[in-house]
This record gives C-alpha cells, sequence and structure tokens, in this order.
C-alpha cells in the first residue's frame, strides 16, 4: 500500500457512498469521500426522505375528510406551505449531521468538493482550499442520478424533481409530465396538498414496468382522487405570459399552469468525472459498465448504485456498498442478489411491490396462477371514501412457487416488505394458504385468496 495516500476514494456521499466509506474505515481501510452537495445524496436530500415527508402531509388532506365518518368534527383544515417547508428542511439538515458523524466517527476524511479522475489511481477535488491531489488504492465512483429533461421549445420554464420541495408560491395550477413513479408520486402528493393536477404521459399507461393490473388500477384511483390524468398526451412548446405559463399540446390544446414538472427520467451523474482519463467509457445508456463485483473497465476502479443504471433503488445501494466493501477488506464472499427486490410508490393510495409481474411470468414460466382481490379497506367504510385496494398473487404453476405479490392500497410498502422476505424464501402458494391471518386487517388477503382468477 506505499505509495498511496489511502486505500479507497469514494466519489460522492449518497446513500451506497456513505455505506462503503463507513465500513470500510471501520475495518480499518484509509478512506476518503469528496461530496460537492449535502451529505446523503439523492434520497435523503431531494428524493425518497423527502418525498415521503410531503407524501405523509397529503395523506392528511383525506384523514380530515374520513374523519367525520368516525364521529370526529376537524373543522376547515388549511396547508400551512412555509411551514411544512421549513419543517422538512430541519428534519433533512438533522440527517445530514448524522451522515457527517457517522463518516467522521468511523476515521473518514471528508472532502467538501467534485471528485474528477485523473488517471486509474489519482482523484483531484476542487474545495474551497484549492485543488488537492490523491492516490488511491481503490476508487469508487457513486454519484448517484440525475433528471433529464428532453430538449424542446420553452424547456427552460419546466423544473424537476429536485426544485420541487422548495418551489415558491405553492402552485395551485401543476402539470407533471411523465409516467413514472417519480412522476405519479408527485402528481398524487402535490394534488393532496391541494393543487390542481394534470398529469400528462405520452405511453398508454402509466408506470412501464410494473404489472399491468397495478398499473391500471392505480390509474384508475388517481383519477378518483382528483388528478386530470391524459395519457398519449406530450408537450409541444411551454411560453412564459403573464398569468403563469402557458403549455401548448402535441394536439394544439393549450394548458394554463403556475408550475411545470418534468419527471421523465433520471440519467447516470457522470459529467465531470473525467472518466476518460481513467480509460474508460460509458455505455450506451450512458451508464458505467461494471462486472458483477462492481469493477469497472479498471480494475482499481469501481462503481455502485444509479451510476452504473442496474437497479435504481437507495436500498440497493446499499447493498452494493456492503459488496464491494468485502470484496476490498474482506473475506469477499458477499454477492448481490437482484431477485425479489421489494419496491414501493408513494402515490395515494400506495403501491408495494416484489417479484415477477404477471407478464414475466408467463414469459419465464408458461403455466401460471392468478390470484387477485379487490375491496374498500375497513379504514374507509364509515367515511364514504371511494378509495378501493388491490391485491395480486402470481404463481408458477410447476412449482406452486409464489414468484410475483402485487398491493395498490393504504400502507401498502410496509405490507409487502414482511411477505418479501417469504418470497426470498421460497414461500409457495400452499404456504401462504397455510398461513393465519391477522384479522381484521387488510394484509390477512395475501393468505385467504383461494381461488385463481386466471
Amino acid at each position: 500500500m506505499s505509495g498511496f495516500d489511502c486505500d479507497l476514494f469514494v466519489i460522492g456521499a449518497g446513500s451506497g457512498g456513505v455505506r462503503a466509506a463507513r465500513m470500510a474505515a471501520q475495518r480499518g481501510a484509509r478512506v476518503v469521500v469528496a461530496e460537492a452537495a449535502a451529505l446523503g445524496g439523492t434520497c435523503v436530500n431531494v428524493g425518497c426522505v423527502p418525498k415521503k415527508l410531503y407524501s405523509e402531509a397529503a395523506q392528511f388532506a383525506d384523514d380530515f375528510r374520513d374523519a367525520a365518518g368516525f364521529g370526529w368534527d376537524v373543522g376547515a383544515a388549511t396547508l400551512d406551505w412555509a411551514r411544512l417547508r421549513r419543517n422538512r428542511a430541519k428534519e433533512i439538515s438533522r440527517l445530514n449531521g448524522i451522515y457527517e458523524q457517522l463518516l467522521v466517527g468511523a476515521g473518514v476524511q471528508v472532502l467538501r468538493g467534485w471528485g474528477t479522475l485523473c488517471d486509474a489511481h489519482t482523484v483531484q477535488v476542487a474545495t474551497n482550499e484549492g485543488a488537492q491531489r490523491f492516490r488511491a488504492r481503490h476508487i469508487l465512483i457513486a454519484t448517484g442520478g440525475t433528471p433529464s429533461v428532453p430538449h424542446f421549445p420553452g424547456r427552460e420554464h419546466v423544473l424537476t424533481s429536485d426544485q420541487m420541495f422548495d418551489i415558491e408560491p405553492f402552485p395551485k395550477r401543476l402539470v407533471v409530465v411523465g409516467g413514472g413513479y417519480i412522476a405519479c408520486e408527485f402528481a398524487s402528493i402535490f394534488q393532496g396538498l391541494g393543487a390542481q393536477v394534470r398529469l400528462l404521459y405520452r405511453g398508454e399507461q402509466v408506470l412501464r414496468g410494473f404489472d399491468d393490473d397495478v398499473r391500471a388500477f392505480l390509474a384508475q384511483e388517481l383519477v378518483k382522487h382528483g388528478v386530470d390524468l391524459r395519457l398519449r398526451t406530450d408537450v409541444e412548446a411551454i411560453e412564459r405570459r403573464p398569468d403563469g405559463l402557458a403549455v401548448t399540446l402535441t394536439n394544439a390544446e393549450v394548458l394554463e399552469a403556475d408550475a411545470v414538472l418534468y419527471a421523465t427520467g433520471r440519467v447516470p451523474n457522470v459529467a465531470g468525472l473525467g472518466l476518460e482519463s481513467a480509460g474508460l467509457a460509458l455505455s450506451p445508456h450512458g451508464a458505467i459498465p461494471v462486472d458483477d463485483d462492481y469493477r469497472t473497465a479498471a480494475p482499481h476502479i469501481l462503481a455502485i448504485g444509479d451510476v452504473t443504471a442496474r437497479l435504481q433503488l437507495t436500498p440497493v445501494a446499499l447493498a452494493e456498498a456492503m459488496v464491494v466493501v468485502d470484496q476490498l477488506f474482506g473475506e469477499g464472499r458477499r454477492r448481490m442478489d437482484y431477485e425479489f427486490v421489494p419496491t414501493a410508490v408513494f402515490t395515494h393510495p400506495s403501491i408495494g411491490t416484489v417479484g415477477l409481474t404477471e407478464a414475466q411470468a408467463r414469459e419465464r414460466f408458461g403455466a401460471v396462477r392468478i390470484f387477485r382481490s379487490e375491496f374498500r379497506a375497513l379504514k374507509h367504510t364509515l367515511s364514504g371514501n371511494a378509495e378501493r385496494t388491490l391485491m395480486k398473487l402470481v404463481v408458477d404453476a410447476a412449482s406452486d412457487r409464489v414468484v410475483g405479490l402485487h398491493m395498490v392500497g393504504p400502507d401498502a410498502g410496509e405490507t409487502v416488505q414482511g411477505f418479501a422476505v417469504a418470497m426470498r424464501a421460497g414461500a409457495t402458494k400452499a404456504l401462504f394458504d397455510s398461513t393465519i391471518g391477522i384479522h381484521p386487517t387488510a394484509a390477512e388477503e395475501f393468505v385467504t385468496m383461494r381461488e385463481p382468477v386466471a
């Protein structure tokens, strides 16, 4: 290790980068991490955490209305947007401090600046104190992703999800463009907070890649909650006018808006990394190619998380970080398994899913059995709330193994997290059937569905 300033240099202090840096340092490695923005990356600052906080805030709109059916008179509810933003910012600042404490406490040297590769072992960091160079035995790139907005007339007037948490003033008329989970989540959140929301998607149905029943059901519920969903619709141009923004659609219709959010995908955050100096090229999709051990074409440079564009989820980046640390400073036995990774979409109602969609299962196994249930959750029965819940199981007919589990309804993520353990353990439909349900809960429906629908 002579001739190296550190054993591991981490570029990017998001969830994956912080986990790798901290755990490597705890194993005795000399670690340096560079981050130009706030510690914690997208997830903590402009992603998962603030999004879930705002989703919880939006949920209160339904709760206040539902309360009357349960005997509560709560009066007229109004949103203090400035207070919500202040409280969110305070919580995020607290988390930023925790991340710094974890790093410093583990002995990691934290640099505030952007790291650029000079060669396969050298990183230069531009900080307020000037440029510093480090020779590293290993380099880990964990710079995450960044929003992508297509080019069209008026592009300069749109916002991305990064700006939505502090938008001022609150947009009474919001147009959201996109059909992925970020677009659906923000449309649902801001509708719940009181905005008039139009959700535009050029495709046939929102949430491409999710189970078709889930997609159709969620679209139906979004409309029921007040979102104006426009499928097979795209934007031609956006113009700023004295009273707001004029959004011209490809069908020549003009929508008036106070703000336009583009949630049309995220791309790997690779600009300015100096990859060419280390002999690295990007994939056709702009990601950093890696092997099963997360090594790039330069063996001493590794990459994890969204910058590799494998499975863009925070817990996945954390797990990948642990694999890297074990490979570099442990016994090298840990491996990442991308099957049965659960995920949630924090719309209203929310989505929880793990395993294969029905279409994927039919393609892989041929013969499958489908179990599906739709009902109104008990929490809505006295209030007149029309929201419904969907639950679906996909079963491989040959082995009886449950290979897909999907839910749209209250607390879907909380419910599916527990079932994900059973899925990874290879649970069969017979095992589900023999499990006693907890009554009365929505989750018991997963162990009481007996008759296949297909």
